[in-house]
């Protein structure tokens, strides 16, 4: 352009080997002779493309590409990033012919190696943002099979690759490598659309740890083979893949898989897989499970007395990580922070149990016990996380700050467990819920305070808010509280039948210490 400074420059348009041109003033080089870089970490459509691609058609590049040559190659490579650049210079070239695209400025690097060139792609790619993580995790085993190549060995270990990408400028934990190889290697032949859409390191990270935790129950506990556990993962994950992935989907089918294969209950796996997924032992007793009763025989009474005498509405929830430890925090998590576990010290994001059967809640029926709001909500949340943990309900229960009893309920059982337990197991685990229900005031709070809590996709939430007993009782199977002592406490092992004497008289503290200095618990 007429008036701007100009740099010097060669015109490459002729085969001629790079050795020649090494200074750093840009060459001009024909874009024919430049290729884009095969081993691109980016493998899908640039976010940016669109912007990039309009400025170059109006403004022409910004700067130089970087570009490399191969020994003994007449064509060149994308160095350093640029790849999207160049593909709309070609594109540009061809759609309108203006000579303004056919030859373009650019850098020559020297050659080192594949394993350089691919990890300053990475470097630069990262840099600027954008990669999915199967992007930057596919670039990482590239990088690993190149460098093992380079280095002379038939395979590089993870932590010597994590040395040697360190070195090359790439930081990145060996943690991390062992993550993104599980995704290469086994997760994207099963789920590709769901990585390829986006799906990140949580989701990924909890896919690993549900297979481990399944394979570990299958191996221990089922005669069926490996191999048999090897088909029932890959095909579920297949059958399950889409842009929308959810591991909870595909957590249900491995537990109704695993169910039939052990010949118990949903509700069983349920427990083992929570168990093992926490890193502690479960005793499951060995006893025979009746297959599942008609739903014609659980039927669900509808008790107009949800609806009557109530004054001001129900109670607040959200979703829960299931973390706690056998001693009680002294605080809940702040509700600026929604969802947030209590700081217990752990970093495991599961309940952690103790082992030894003598280990016991602080006796709480006499005054040495916690005696303020904050502590009490605290240990209320813990005690019922434990409770609904160990029953298959971890997810059901959420922490409160600053007001209520310390912890809500977000929803009811999964209602299809009607038709997957056993009576006995149903029973057990729905007559839990409403004692939990009970000691966080679910039916009883007022609307205004409870339901800015609760999902709007919660079954519980639609029946509080609109006063519809018959939706609640439908949706939880709900026995004669005559049957409580026979259904419930009976067949709590002592671990859950202390913590849920503790809780009910937790509930009982801060009800007598809200009466007696005047503070409302829901305000």
């Amino acid at each position: 352009m007429a008036g701007k400074p100009t740099t010097p420059s060669v015109n490459l348009s002729i085969s001629q080997p790079a050795e020649a041109f090494t200074s750093p003033a840009p060459q001009m080089i024909d874009i024919s002779r430049i290729q884009p870089y095969e081993h691109n970490p980016r493998h899908g459509r640039n976010p940016e493309y669109d912007r990039i691609r309009d400025s170059i058609r109006n403004t022409g590049l910004d700067q130089p590409l970087v570009v490399t040559q191969r020994p003994d190659a007449t064509d060149f490579i994308v160095h350093a990033g640029g790849n999207t650049r160049l593909i709309i210079l070609k594109e540009l070239f061809t759609e309108t012919g203006d000579p303004r695209f056919a030859t373009v400025p650019c850098l020559l690097k020297a050659w080192c190696s594949e394993s350089d060139v691919l990890l300053a792609h990475l470097r630069e790619n990262d840099l600027r943002g954008g990669l999915t993580f199967i992007d930057k995790a596919r670039a990482v085993c590239e990088a690993q099979k190149l460098l093992a190549e380079e280095l002379g060995l038939d395979v590089i270990s993870q932590r010597r690759l994590e040395t040697e990408l360190r070195r090359a400028g790439y930081r990145i934990t060996q943690a991390r490598i062992s993550q993104m190889v599980y995704t290469v290697h086994r997760l994207l032949p099963v789920i590709p659309i769901a990585l390829e859409g986006g799906l990140g390191r949580p989701h990924i990270e909890r896919i690993r740890r549900l297979e481990r935790a399944a394979h570990k129950i299958w191996q221990d506990r089922c005669s069926e083979s490996e191999e048999d556990f090897e088909e029932v993962f890959t095909t579920l994950c297949k059958r399950y893949d889409s842009p929308d992935w959810d591991t909870d989907v595909l957590r249900s089918a491995l537990e109704s898989e695993i169910a039939a294969a052990l010949d118990v209950s949903i509700h069983t796996v349920r427990v083992m897989l929570d168990a093992e997924m926490a890193g502690r032992e479960l005793v499951i007793p060995e006893a025979e499970v009746e297959p599942d009763k008609d739903s014609s025989e659980l039927e669900h009474p509808t008790d107009e007395s949800f609806v009557a005498d109530r004054d001001d509405g129900c109670s607040r929830i959200s979703s829960s990580d299931r973390t706690s430890t056998d001693e009680l925090p002294a605080e809940l998590p702040d509700q600026s922070n929604p969802g947030s576990a209590p700081d217990t010290g752990l970093l495991d994001d599961d309940v952690k149990e103790t082992a030894e059967s003598e280990t016991e809640l602080p006796n709480l029926t006499n005054d040495t016990g916690p005696n303020d709001l904050k502590s009490l909500r605290g240990r209320a949340w813990t005690l019922a996380t434990r409770l609904a943990q160990r029953n298959g309900m971890a997810d059901l229960v959420e922490a409160v700050s600053g007001k209520g009893l310390g912890f809500v309920l977000r929803d009811v059982p999964d209602p299809t467990l009607a038709d997957q337990l056993d009576e006995d197991s149903l029973s057990q685990l729905t007559m839990l819920w409403w004692q939990l229900a009970a000691c966080a005031e679910m039916t009883f709070a007022p609307l205004e305070a409870m339901l800015p809590l609760l999902p709007d996709e919660s079954i519980l939430r639609r029946a509080l808010e609109t006063e519809d007993a018959d939706l609640l009782f439908s949706s939880i199977w709900t026995l004669d509280p005559g049957h409580t002592g026979y259904r419930l406490w009976r067949p709590l092992d002592d671990r859950d039948w202390r913590d849920l004497l503790a809780l009910m008289d937790t509930y009982r503290r801060i009800r007598r210490i809200a009466a007696d200095t005047g503070v409302s618990v829901w305000e």
